[in-house]
């Protein structure tokens, strides 16, 4: 997936969260809505979240030093992880606390701000115009996923990506369409029914959301951070690529590492034709890792071990050739 993608789907979010943020404030200020309140700090997480994702891809792009010999790749990573924490306590927290005062104070018999406000309809056309705004947004984030995501499902999708923007801005566009539905029924029902218990449920229920979204984000970002291998079709067009590059007999074994989205640590040994030559042991392993280069571009770092194949004719196997 090209990083380019990815952040014009984040600019899109941002651009929509900011605008949809200051209408649902406004919108809670004017009725004391509560599930208004929790839209609009989830708009404003969500936000803060983007602007994340921008500093990751900003931070990744540094050149290595002594320091970071592998570059800095995984900034990416780190921003993902954050956004989950982020979505999960300023979103998710955050709406769940506010369900429960307002559950509190409707069984006190507090009035409710809503009922009694003169701008009862202002909820009702935000949370209208959010739904189009956002809905924008989700659809910039499905487009620019497509190539990415080729013939997997989307779930898949999400749990195999190794570049997180898109897999997070797919999960919060979601989880906002939700939640602005959570919303809308909670608002439109407390005045229909007169019962602010409405209200409350609906500021639940987006809270449930995004703690569910930031649990989901979290586990898959984590496994990103512990350090991921590339997926079996980039490791197989290694494999071949060094399979058949001049020289090499067969690859006795093979590790990869994605030191970030579009950055890949190769580590091999391969079996070399069994000659003396220290000049022609250079051919082959330049050979290789050409080879490898021109099958995947992704490889930004690579170690070929040489090793001559003694592996009898129609005999065993690469495991046992790496011992």
């Amino acid at each position: 997936m090209s990083s380019q993608g990815g952040t014009k789907a984040v600019i899109a979010a941002l651009s929509a969260n900011l605008f949809i943020a200051v209408t649902k404030i406004g919108a809670w200020a004017l009725t004391g809505a509560a599930s208004m309140l929790a839209e609009g700090v989830h708009s404003v997480a969500d936000s803060a979240n983007q602007l994340l994702l921008l500093r990751g891809g900003a931070d990744a792009k540094q050149k290595a030093t002594a320091e970071h010999p592998f570059g800095f790749g995984r900034a990416r990573y780190i921003s993902g992880f954050l956004v989950s924490v982020i979505l999960f306590s300023l979103g998710g927290l955050f709406a769940l606390y506010e369900a429960f005062n307002k559950v509190e104070e409707t069984l006190a018999g507090h009035e409710n701000e809503l009922l009694n406000s003169a701008w009862w309809w202002v909820p009702l056309a935000v949370l209208g115009a959010a739904i189009v705004a956002e809905g924008f947004s989700f659809r910039t984030a499905v487009r620019e996923s497509r190539p990415a995501k080729g013939n997997q499902s989307w779930l898949r999708f999400i749990q195999t990506a190794k570049a997180p923007e898109l897999p997070v801005i797919l999960l919060e566009d979601f989880a906002a369409l939700l939640g602005l539905a959570f919303a809308l029924v909670g608002v439109g029902m407390t005045l229909l029914t007169k019962n602010a218990m409405w209200d409350a449920g609906g500021t639940a229920m987006i809270g449930i959301l995004l703690v569910s979204v930031a649990v989901t984000l979290a586990i898959e970002t984590r496994s990103l951070l512990l350090g991921e291998a590339a997926t079996p079709a980039v490791v197989k067009k290694i494999t071949d690529a060094l399979a058949g590059a001049e020289g090499v007999s067969r690859v006795i074994h093979l590790k990869t590492l994605h030191l970030g989205p579009e950055e890949i640590l190769v580590a091999a040994k391969i079996a070399v034709e069994p000659t003396e030559s220290a000049l022609r042991i250079a051919e082959v392993i330049d050979s290789a890792e050409a080879a490898i280069r021109a099958a995947e571009p992704w490889v930004t770092a690579l170690y070929l071990e040489p090793d001559i194949d003694r592996t009898p004719v129609g005999s065993a196997t690469a495991a046992e050739g790496s011992k």
